[in-house]
Protein backbone atom coordinates (compact mmCIF):
# COMPACT_ATOMS: atom_id res chain seq x y z
CA UNK A 1 0.00 0.00 0.00
CA UNK A 2 1.29 3.28 -0.85
CA UNK A 3 2.26 5.47 1.94
CA UNK A 4 0.58 9.07 2.64
CA UNK A 5 3.59 10.97 3.56
CA UNK A 6 5.42 12.75 0.87
CA UNK A 7 8.87 11.69 -0.71
CA UNK A 8 11.88 12.69 1.35
CA UNK A 9 13.12 15.79 0.24
CA UNK A 10 16.10 17.85 1.41
CA UNK A 11 15.36 21.43 2.77
CA UNK A 12 16.87 24.01 4.05
CA UNK A 13 15.45 25.03 7.22
CA UNK A 14 14.51 28.23 5.88
CA UNK A 15 13.12 26.93 2.87
CA UNK A 16 10.87 24.72 5.27
CA UNK A 17 9.79 27.65 6.79
CA UNK A 18 8.25 28.75 4.09
CA UNK A 19 6.73 25.58 3.02
CA UNK A 20 5.42 25.48 6.87
CA UNK A 21 4.01 29.20 6.24
CA UNK A 22 2.43 27.97 2.81
CA UNK A 23 0.72 25.06 4.07
CA UNK A 24 -1.02 27.04 7.69
CA UNK A 25 -2.31 29.45 5.12
CA UNK A 26 0.19 32.26 4.96
CA UNK A 27 -1.04 34.59 1.69
CA UNK A 28 1.16 37.95 2.00
CA UNK A 29 4.27 38.40 2.83
CA UNK A 30 6.27 41.76 3.37
CA UNK A 31 9.98 41.29 4.23
CA UNK A 32 13.83 43.23 3.66
CA UNK A 33 16.50 41.13 2.65
CA UNK A 34 18.71 40.68 5.54
CA UNK A 35 21.46 37.62 6.41
CA UNK A 36 20.87 35.08 7.96
CA UNK A 37 17.06 35.41 6.78
CA UNK A 38 17.05 36.68 3.35
CA UNK A 39 16.46 32.82 1.75
CA UNK A 40 12.98 33.23 3.61
CA UNK A 41 11.85 36.20 1.09
CA UNK A 42 13.93 34.69 -2.17
CA UNK A 43 11.48 31.42 -1.35
CA UNK A 44 8.70 33.24 -0.31
CA UNK A 45 8.98 35.17 -3.86
CA UNK A 46 8.77 32.11 -5.85
CA UNK A 47 6.84 30.00 -4.05
CA UNK A 48 3.70 32.17 -2.72
CA UNK A 49 2.44 33.44 -6.13
CA UNK A 50 2.13 29.89 -7.03
CA UNK A 51 -0.08 29.44 -3.66
CA UNK A 52 -2.28 32.17 -5.09
CA UNK A 53 -0.55 34.93 -2.31
CA UNK A 54 1.47 38.24 -2.64
CA UNK A 55 5.28 38.51 -1.57
CA UNK A 56 6.26 41.43 -2.28
CA UNK A 57 10.15 43.74 -0.89
CA UNK A 58 9.59 46.48 1.24
CA UNK A 59 11.45 49.63 2.02
CA UNK A 60 12.53 48.38 5.39
CA UNK A 61 11.79 46.49 8.55
CA UNK A 62 9.85 48.91 10.43
CA UNK A 63 7.68 49.03 6.33
CA UNK A 64 7.54 44.99 6.13
CA UNK A 65 5.83 44.76 9.89
CA UNK A 66 3.77 47.48 9.01
CA UNK A 67 2.61 45.82 6.21
CA UNK A 68 1.78 42.93 7.94
CA UNK A 69 -0.30 44.24 10.23
CA UNK A 70 -2.68 45.95 7.31
CA UNK A 71 -2.78 42.50 5.39
CA UNK A 72 -4.08 40.64 8.63
CA UNK A 73 -6.23 43.20 8.94
CA UNK A 74 -7.94 42.76 5.67
CA UNK A 75 -8.18 39.31 6.23
CA UNK A 76 -4.96 37.55 5.21
CA UNK A 77 -2.57 35.51 7.02
CA UNK A 78 0.76 36.99 6.80
CA UNK A 79 4.31 37.07 7.85
CA UNK A 80 7.74 38.32 7.92
CA UNK A 81 11.31 37.52 9.07
CA UNK A 82 14.09 38.78 9.62
CA UNK A 83 17.92 38.77 12.03
CA UNK A 84 18.08 40.72 14.83
CA UNK A 85 18.90 44.29 13.82
CA UNK A 86 15.59 44.41 12.03
CA UNK A 87 13.85 42.47 14.60
CA UNK A 88 14.64 45.67 16.44
CA UNK A 89 12.96 47.99 13.59
CA UNK A 90 10.24 46.02 13.91
CA UNK A 91 9.49 46.36 18.32
CA UNK A 92 7.01 49.11 17.86
CA UNK A 93 5.10 47.33 15.47
CA UNK A 94 4.87 44.20 17.18
CA UNK A 95 3.99 46.34 20.19
CA UNK A 96 0.88 47.96 17.93
CA UNK A 97 -0.08 44.64 16.88
CA UNK A 98 -0.32 43.24 21.01
CA UNK A 99 -2.66 45.99 21.66
CA UNK A 100 -5.01 45.82 18.25
CA UNK A 101 -4.71 42.54 18.84
CA UNK A 102 -3.99 41.79 15.38
CA UNK A 103 -2.51 38.21 14.25
CA UNK A 104 0.64 37.75 12.22
CA UNK A 105 3.82 35.90 12.72
CA UNK A 106 7.80 37.14 12.72
CA UNK A 107 10.01 35.24 12.22
CA UNK A 108 13.99 36.41 13.82
CA UNK A 109 16.77 34.11 12.38
CA UNK A 110 18.72 35.11 15.00
CA UNK A 111 23.02 36.12 14.34
CA UNK A 112 25.57 37.07 16.79
CA UNK A 113 25.30 40.81 18.13
CA UNK A 114 24.36 43.29 18.96
CA UNK A 115 24.78 45.89 16.62
CA UNK A 116 25.64 44.65 13.56
CA UNK A 117 27.81 41.71 14.94
CA UNK A 118 28.43 38.48 12.98
CA UNK A 119 26.28 38.98 10.35
CA UNK A 120 26.64 35.33 8.68
CA UNK A 121 27.58 33.47 12.29
CA UNK A 122 24.96 32.04 14.55
CA UNK A 123 24.14 33.25 18.42
CA UNK A 124 20.56 32.62 20.77
CA UNK A 125 21.06 36.20 22.27
CA UNK A 126 17.45 37.68 21.00
CA UNK A 127 15.55 35.79 23.46
CA UNK A 128 14.88 38.65 25.93
CA UNK A 129 14.28 40.83 23.36
CA UNK A 130 11.52 38.31 21.93
CA UNK A 131 9.94 38.62 25.21
CA UNK A 132 10.68 42.38 26.25
CA UNK A 133 11.52 44.17 22.98
CA UNK A 134 8.44 46.31 22.42
CA UNK A 135 7.99 48.45 25.45
CA UNK A 136 5.03 48.50 27.89
CA UNK A 137 3.43 45.44 29.65
CA UNK A 138 2.61 42.98 26.78
CA UNK A 139 2.06 38.85 26.63
CA UNK A 140 4.31 37.44 23.40
CA UNK A 141 4.14 33.53 22.12
CA UNK A 142 7.69 32.76 21.28
CA UNK A 143 8.55 29.25 19.45
CA UNK A 144 12.00 28.03 19.08
CA UNK A 145 12.92 25.30 16.72
CA UNK A 146 15.82 23.13 16.65
CA UNK A 147 15.64 20.85 12.95
CA UNK A 148 14.60 21.46 9.75
CA UNK A 149 11.85 19.43 10.64
CA UNK A 150 10.38 22.00 13.29
CA UNK A 151 10.88 24.89 11.46
CA UNK A 152 8.29 23.43 9.24
CA UNK A 153 5.94 22.25 11.80
CA UNK A 154 6.16 25.09 14.77
CA UNK A 155 5.68 27.47 11.64
CA UNK A 156 2.56 26.19 11.60
CA UNK A 157 2.05 26.21 14.76
CA UNK A 158 2.98 29.94 14.93
CA UNK A 159 -0.02 30.08 12.04
CA UNK A 160 -1.97 28.83 14.75
CA UNK A 161 -1.02 30.17 17.70
CA UNK A 162 -1.88 34.14 16.34
CA UNK A 163 -4.96 33.25 14.81
CA UNK A 164 -6.41 31.41 18.05
CA UNK A 165 -5.06 33.88 20.28
CA UNK A 166 -5.34 37.42 18.05
CA UNK A 167 -1.99 37.99 18.56
CA UNK A 168 1.60 38.26 16.49
CA UNK A 169 4.05 35.37 17.54
CA UNK A 170 7.44 34.90 17.10
CA UNK A 171 9.67 32.34 15.68
CA UNK A 172 12.96 32.48 17.49
CA UNK A 173 15.15 30.08 15.01
CA UNK A 174 19.34 30.41 14.55
CA UNK A 175 21.48 30.98 11.91
CA UNK A 176 22.58 27.47 12.85
CA UNK A 177 18.46 26.01 12.16
CA UNK A 178 17.91 28.27 9.76
CA UNK A 179 20.97 27.37 6.91
CA UNK A 180 21.15 23.71 7.58
CA UNK A 181 19.85 21.17 5.11
CA UNK A 182 17.98 18.29 5.94
CA UNK A 183 16.02 15.05 4.38
CA UNK A 184 12.46 15.75 5.60
CA UNK A 185 9.06 14.03 5.09
CA UNK A 186 6.31 16.93 4.71
CA UNK A 187 2.96 15.60 5.82
CA UNK A 188 -0.22 16.05 3.07
CA UNK A 189 -2.08 18.83 3.49
CA UNK A 190 -5.10 16.84 4.53
CA UNK A 191 -3.22 16.39 8.05
CA UNK A 192 -1.83 19.23 9.19
CA UNK A 193 -4.35 20.45 11.83
CA UNK A 194 -4.80 24.18 10.19
CA UNK A 195 -6.51 27.33 12.81
CA UNK A 196 -8.02 30.38 11.65
CA UNK A 197 -9.37 33.30 13.61
CA UNK A 198 -12.34 33.41 15.46
CA UNK A 199 -15.32 35.22 12.80
CA UNK A 200 -18.15 37.38 13.97
CA UNK A 201 -21.55 34.81 13.83
CA UNK A 202 -23.65 38.23 14.56
CA UNK A 203 -24.62 41.02 11.99
CA UNK A 204 -22.49 43.84 11.30
CA UNK A 205 -24.68 45.89 13.58
CA UNK A 206 -24.49 43.95 16.85
CA UNK A 207 -21.04 43.31 16.47
CA UNK A 208 -18.77 44.52 19.40
CA UNK A 209 -15.38 44.55 17.59
CA UNK A 210 -13.43 44.06 21.39
CA UNK A 211 -15.71 42.86 23.24
CA UNK A 212 -15.25 38.98 25.04
CA UNK A 213 -17.18 36.49 23.91
CA UNK A 214 -15.96 34.17 27.09
CA UNK A 215 -12.64 32.84 25.58
CA UNK A 216 -11.13 35.97 26.17
CA UNK A 217 -10.49 36.44 21.70
CA UNK A 218 -12.90 38.86 20.36
CA UNK A 219 -14.38 37.72 16.96
CA UNK A 220 -12.40 39.54 13.81
CA UNK A 221 -13.67 40.51 10.76
CA UNK A 222 -12.07 40.88 7.54
CA UNK A 223 -11.70 45.08 6.62
CA UNK A 224 -14.31 45.37 3.59
CA UNK A 225 -17.10 42.89 4.71
CA UNK A 226 -18.90 45.74 6.20
CA UNK A 227 -17.96 44.99 10.08
CA UNK A 228 -16.56 48.80 10.75
CA UNK A 229 -14.47 48.64 13.88
CA UNK A 230 -11.59 51.43 15.07
CA UNK A 231 -7.82 50.13 15.67
CA UNK A 232 -5.69 51.88 17.79
CA UNK A 233 -2.83 51.24 19.61
CA UNK A 234 -3.93 53.85 21.97
CA UNK A 235 -5.62 51.83 25.13
CA UNK A 236 -9.51 51.33 23.66
CA UNK A 237 -13.08 50.91 25.02
CA UNK A 238 -15.03 47.44 23.64
CA UNK A 239 -15.99 49.50 20.85
CA UNK A 240 -12.29 50.46 19.77
CA UNK A 241 -12.56 53.82 20.50
CA UNK A 242 -9.55 55.69 22.74
CA UNK A 243 -9.61 55.36 26.57
CA UNK A 244 -8.69 56.71 29.47
CA UNK A 245 -11.25 55.76 31.62
CA UNK A 246 -9.34 53.28 34.56
CA UNK A 247 -11.90 50.03 34.15
CA UNK A 248 -11.97 50.34 30.86
CA UNK A 249 -8.57 50.12 30.90
CA UNK A 250 -7.92 47.17 33.32
CA UNK A 251 -10.14 45.32 31.78
CA UNK A 252 -8.23 45.55 28.62
CA UNK A 253 -5.07 44.73 29.87
CA UNK A 254 -6.61 42.01 32.01
CA UNK A 255 -7.87 40.40 29.06
CA UNK A 256 -5.02 40.79 26.49
CA UNK A 257 -3.21 38.81 29.45
CA UNK A 258 -5.50 36.23 30.22
CA UNK A 259 -6.68 34.89 26.61
CA UNK A 260 -2.70 33.10 26.70
CA UNK A 261 -2.33 33.15 30.55
CA UNK A 262 -5.59 31.17 30.83
CA UNK A 263 -4.49 28.37 28.35
CA UNK A 264 -0.98 28.07 29.82
CA UNK A 265 -1.37 24.24 30.16
CA UNK A 266 -1.91 23.74 26.41
CA UNK A 267 1.84 25.58 25.82
CA UNK A 268 3.88 23.80 27.94
CA UNK A 269 5.77 22.26 24.47
CA UNK A 270 8.97 20.27 24.70
CA UNK A 271 10.40 16.99 24.30
CA UNK A 272 12.08 14.92 26.49
CA UNK A 273 15.13 12.45 26.44
CA UNK A 274 16.26 9.94 29.38
CA UNK A 275 14.77 12.09 31.76
CA UNK A 276 12.61 8.66 33.64
CA UNK A 277 15.64 8.21 35.96
CA UNK A 278 17.55 11.60 35.82
CA UNK A 279 19.60 13.07 38.32
CA UNK A 280 21.15 15.57 36.03
CA UNK A 281 18.56 17.45 33.37
CA UNK A 282 19.80 19.48 30.42
CA UNK A 283 17.48 22.32 29.11
CA UNK A 284 18.41 23.82 25.83
CA UNK A 285 16.54 24.47 22.77
CA UNK A 286 17.62 25.44 19.08
CA UNK A 287 20.67 23.96 17.34
CA UNK A 288 22.14 23.93 21.09
CA UNK A 289 19.28 21.36 22.02
CA UNK A 290 21.31 19.31 19.30
CA UNK A 291 24.01 19.07 20.60
CA UNK A 292 22.77 18.73 24.14
CA UNK A 293 21.12 15.29 23.15
CA UNK A 294 24.24 13.99 21.66
CA UNK A 295 26.03 14.81 24.66
CA UNK A 296 23.93 13.30 26.75
CA UNK A 297 23.61 9.42 24.82
CA UNK A 298 27.77 9.83 25.11
CA UNK A 299 27.09 10.46 29.22
CA UNK A 300 24.39 7.88 29.41
CA UNK A 301 27.24 5.61 28.04
CA UNK A 302 29.47 6.60 30.77
CA UNK A 303 26.93 5.47 33.46
CA UNK A 304 25.80 9.20 34.17
CA UNK A 305 22.29 9.37 34.94
CA UNK A 306 21.64 12.65 32.43
CA UNK A 307 18.53 13.45 30.55
CA UNK A 308 17.71 16.03 27.99
CA UNK A 309 14.54 18.74 28.19
CA UNK A 310 14.43 20.44 24.22
CA UNK A 311 12.39 23.38 25.03
CA UNK A 312 10.20 24.45 21.94
CA UNK A 313 8.30 27.49 23.13
CA UNK A 314 10.27 29.83 25.21
CA UNK A 315 7.58 32.31 25.99
CA UNK A 316 5.32 32.44 28.09
CA UNK A 317 8.12 30.46 30.10
CA UNK A 318 6.89 27.14 30.75
CA UNK A 319 7.33 27.63 34.57
CA UNK A 320 4.95 24.36 35.95
CA UNK A 321 7.14 22.45 33.17
CA UNK A 322 10.24 23.58 34.51
CA UNK A 323 9.06 23.42 38.26
CA UNK A 324 8.86 19.74 37.68
CA UNK A 325 12.30 19.25 36.55
CA UNK A 326 13.72 21.47 39.41
CA UNK A 327 11.84 18.72 42.10
CA UNK A 328 13.31 15.99 40.49
CA UNK A 329 16.45 16.78 39.25
CA UNK A 330 19.99 17.41 41.52
CA UNK A 331 21.66 19.14 38.72
CA UNK A 332 20.53 21.14 35.81
CA UNK A 333 22.33 22.38 32.74
CA UNK A 334 21.83 25.24 30.56
CA UNK A 335 24.22 25.79 27.52
CA UNK A 336 23.13 28.57 25.48
CA UNK A 337 24.18 30.89 22.70
CA UNK A 338 24.26 33.60 25.21
CA UNK A 339 25.08 35.25 28.15
CA UNK A 340 22.45 33.10 30.28
CA UNK A 341 18.85 34.25 29.24
CA UNK A 342 16.97 31.20 29.53
CA UNK A 343 19.05 30.32 32.78
CA UNK A 344 18.11 33.20 34.91
CA UNK A 345 14.32 31.94 33.78
CA UNK A 346 14.94 28.63 35.16
CA UNK A 347 16.80 30.20 38.25
CA UNK A 348 14.14 32.26 38.86
CA UNK A 349 11.63 29.36 39.09
CA UNK A 350 14.37 26.94 40.83
CA UNK A 351 14.37 29.27 43.89
CA UNK A 352 16.89 26.94 45.46
CA UNK A 353 15.72 23.38 44.88
CA UNK A 354 18.39 22.16 42.98
CA UNK A 355 21.48 23.47 41.45
CA UNK A 356 22.13 25.20 38.49
CA UNK A 357 24.79 25.53 35.86
CA UNK A 358 25.50 26.83 32.82
CA UNK A 359 27.51 26.70 30.07
CA UNK A 360 27.97 30.30 27.77
CA UNK A 361 29.02 30.47 24.25
CA UNK A 362 29.00 34.12 22.47
CA UNK A 363 31.90 33.63 20.22
CA UNK A 364 29.84 32.92 17.30
CA UNK A 365 30.19 29.66 17.14
CA UNK A 366 27.95 26.70 17.82
CA UNK A 367 28.29 24.76 21.22
CA UNK A 368 29.29 21.35 20.73
CA UNK A 369 28.57 17.81 22.40
CA UNK A 370 31.99 17.53 23.22
CA UNK A 371 31.62 20.70 25.45
CA UNK A 372 28.02 20.29 26.75
CA UNK A 373 29.81 16.71 28.03
CA UNK A 374 32.44 18.00 29.47
CA UNK A 375 30.51 20.45 31.85
CA UNK A 376 28.44 17.63 32.54
CA UNK A 377 30.82 15.38 33.76
CA UNK A 378 32.31 18.65 35.62
CA UNK A 379 29.11 19.24 37.57
CA UNK A 380 27.96 15.76 37.89
CA UNK A 381 27.70 14.78 41.53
Amino acid sequence: MKSRKQSQVLLQGNEACVRGAIAAGCRFYAGYPITPATEIMEYMARQLPEAGGVCIQMEDEIASMGAIIGASLAGSKSMTATSGPGFSLMQEHIGYACMAEVPCVVVDVMRAGPSTGLPTQAAQGDVMQARWGTHGDHSIIVLAPSSVYEFYELTIQAFNLAERYRTPTILLADEIVGHMREGVSLPPQGELEIENRPRPTVPPEWHVPYGDPGTGVPPMPAFGEGYRYHVTGLHHDVRGYPTTRPDEVQALMRRLFSKISNDFERLQWCDSYFTEDAEMTVIAYGCVARAGLQAVKEARQKGLKVGLVKLKILWPFMRRTITGITESSRVILVPEMNVGQISREVKRVNQGSCEIATLNKIDGTAITPGEILSKIEEVYR
